[in-house]
């Protein structure tokens, strides 16, 4: 399922077998599957366990998770349920503590997503706004050791135009920490220049789902 501009009530359902879909892409050779439990992004609280845990016994690629996870417990159950990597949103903002501690309990394997529209951080499943700019928070990550960040451009997401280049080239160029670029990615195109700008990789969701970019023809122009 996806969402347009992260609006709930904008929901696209491609498909009703998650660990179908996630084997579709690992066999057309994603080199790893970004997850999102939206129920649990909107309640705070994880929703999907039972769906992410199949997916990640099901696959063989590493599998990133997120949405809801807003204390340890959740955090440790994901990793014990398989996830490569788990990716906190809302608490980065609302508990920086957590995430520090998250950091040290699992060294390489938390990513935090910084999710904005118009520069600020939204949280909650991109519904509530938070009065904080997104270059201050990963900055603030940073300080307390997350070793990799997301960034979302909510205005861009599901819409197929472009990324916030702009944005992105200013989080690339102030982070010491890899970023990887999320929203907007529509074309092969675009994919070369995040890579240009030194972006790590690309969440590609909507326009793999329409047949706007083919997964492979998009990893062989890369590699090149």
């Amino acid at each position: 399922m996806r969402l347009l501009q992260g609006d709930y009530a904008q929901e696209t359902q491609y498909s009703d077998d998650p660990v179908a879909v996630a084997l579709r892409w690992q066999e057309l050779g994603a080199p790893r599957l970004h997850v999102v439990d939206l129920d649990g992004a909107r309640g705070g609280a994880p929703a999907n366990q039972d769906v992410m845990a199949a997916i990640c016994a099901a696959t063989q690629f590493p599998v990133e998770v997120s949405g809801g996870l807003r204390d340890m417990a959740a955090i440790e159950a994901a990793f014990e349920y398989g996830a490569a990597r788990v990716q906190l949103g809302s608490v980065a903002v609302q508990r920086p503590e957590l995430v520090r501690e998250a950091v040290r309990r699992f060294p390489g394997d938390i990513v935090v997503s910084i999710d904005a529209r118009d520069g600020e951080v939204r949280t909650d499943g991109w519904t509530e706004g938070s009065g904080v700019r997104a270059v201050d928070l990963a900055q603030q990550m940073v300080e307390i050791g997350v070793p990799r960040l997301m960034f979302t451009d909510i205005g861009r997401d599901g819409l197929l135009t472009e990324p916030n280049f702009e944005a992105l080239e200013v989080m690339v160029g102030a982070l010491p920490v890899p970023v990887v670029a999320s929203g907007g990615v529509t074309t092969i195109e675009h994919l070369r220049r995040l890579a240009e700008i030194g972006c790590e990789g690309a969440i590609v969701g909507k326009a793999l789902y329409e047949g706007l970019i083919d997964l492979p023809a998009a990893l062989a122009a890369l590699a090149e």
